[in-house]
């Protein structure tokens, strides 16, 4: 098979991990026999710094014209550390969610099992831990009408959904948790939010199309306790954009580092996958960047993107294989041998 991949590395230890991803996409590809062209292209901090845009349009064109997106991290200090600054990396990441119609994150979070000792939870409050959560794109506070007023001294950013942004979230979720567990999870803030509200009676409407499907419903400040309290009772968990947003990353550490957690962003055309982690500029250069949510993401989008289960188990095993032998970065090394950022890429993609 031939394959058009969008790479958008972006910026700070994106381009490093992307690397080891490409690396380890092309041993994958040689092994199976199929034929991988990547379309480099510009976003972030960088696409600023070159054509002042964080999401050019030649960007867009080449993702819309790719079977699907591998995507780095973006942002950078000097946008950080000034609030007044026009334009920012980060909306180049709204802005690309938007324009490719990537209406659903796909967060999974799962244990490792050389790794349970590294959670910052107990070993048996994790252990067999494998849930995911759909986290609804593009819609809610983020993109609702925002502004200031009494000469700036009051802000307002509006949350508003529609209900065809929730059916279309929540039937993603329905559909997911049969290939799961049978079990959804929908996390909103009901007994205080019309928006949440909505979210409810939305999916309770559905429940009725997906009866195998046990349905439950727990306000958002629930579900942040019980994430680290019992994570392995949760199979598929639906919410909306700030919620989520927040949970996915208290859920990310429970496998014992951010580097190790991979997501999709889809919708009804498009498809991205990038690692959950942002752009760590403090580790840029250094080769110490945890490449492997990045890898993982592959897989991701080797069987989602291209329905290629097998060739998704193969790099599953090998960075499983790498964990088990201490194969790791300095986040991960815990006292031992720490290997480098591109030194992990090379032992994965050899091992493939």
């Amino acid at each position: 098979m031939k394959f058009n991949i969008a790479l958008l590395a972006g910026d700070g230890i994106g381009p490093e991990v992307i690397e080891q991803a490409v690396k380890v996409s092309d041993a994958v590809a040689k092994k199976f026999g199929h034929e991988i062209t990547w379309k480099p292209a510009l976003t972030g901090a960088a696409a600023i710094d070159a054509v002042g845009e964080p999401y050019p349009d030649a960007t867009h064109e080449i993702c819309l014209a790719s079977d699907a997106v591998l995507f780095g991290a973006i942002g950078h200090p000097k946008y950080d550390n000034d609030p007044s600054a026009p334009v920012r990396p980060e909306q180049g990441l709204l802005k690309m969610r938007k324009k490719l119609g990537l209406f659903a994150n796909v967060r999974p979070t799962f244990t490792f099992p050389s790794l349970l000792e590294k959670s910052p939870l107990k070993r048996e409050r994790i252990e067999g831990t494998d849930l995911v959560f759909l986290r609804e794109l593009t819609g809610g506070i983020y993109f609702g009408e925002k502004g200031r007023r009494d000469g700036g001294e009051t802000a307002f950013d509006n949350c508003v959904y529609t209900r065809e942004e929730v059916q279309r979230l929540a039937k993603k979720g329905f559909e997911l948790a049969m290939t799961r567990g049978k079990k959804l999870c929908c996390v909103d803030k009901a007994n205080v939010l019309e928006t949440s509200r909505l979210w409810r009676e939305t999916v309770q409407a559905m429940e009725k199309d997906y009866p195998e499907v046990t349905v439950s419903y727990e306000f958002v400040d629930a579900v942040a306790m019980r994430l680290v309290q019992w994570p392995n009772s949760y199979d598929v968990l639906i919410t909306e954009n700030l919620f989520g947003d927040i949970l996915t990353d208290e859920a990310s550490v429970i496998s014992g580092s951010m580097g190790l957690m991979p997501s999709a962003s889809v919708g009804t055309d498009n498809q991205l996958f990038e690692p959950i982690h942002g752009s760590y500029p403090q580790a840029t250069g250094k080769n110490i960047a945890n490449p492997m949510a990045t890898v993982l993401s592959a897989a991701m989008m080797f069987e989602m993107a291209f329905g290629l289960q097998e060739e998704g188990a193969v790099i599953r095993d090998a960075v499983n294989k790498a964990l088990a032998e201490g194969i790791v970065t300095e986040d991960l090394a815990d006292g031992g041998k720490a290997y480098g950022t591109k030194e992990v890429g090379d032992w994965l993609a050899a091992n493939i």
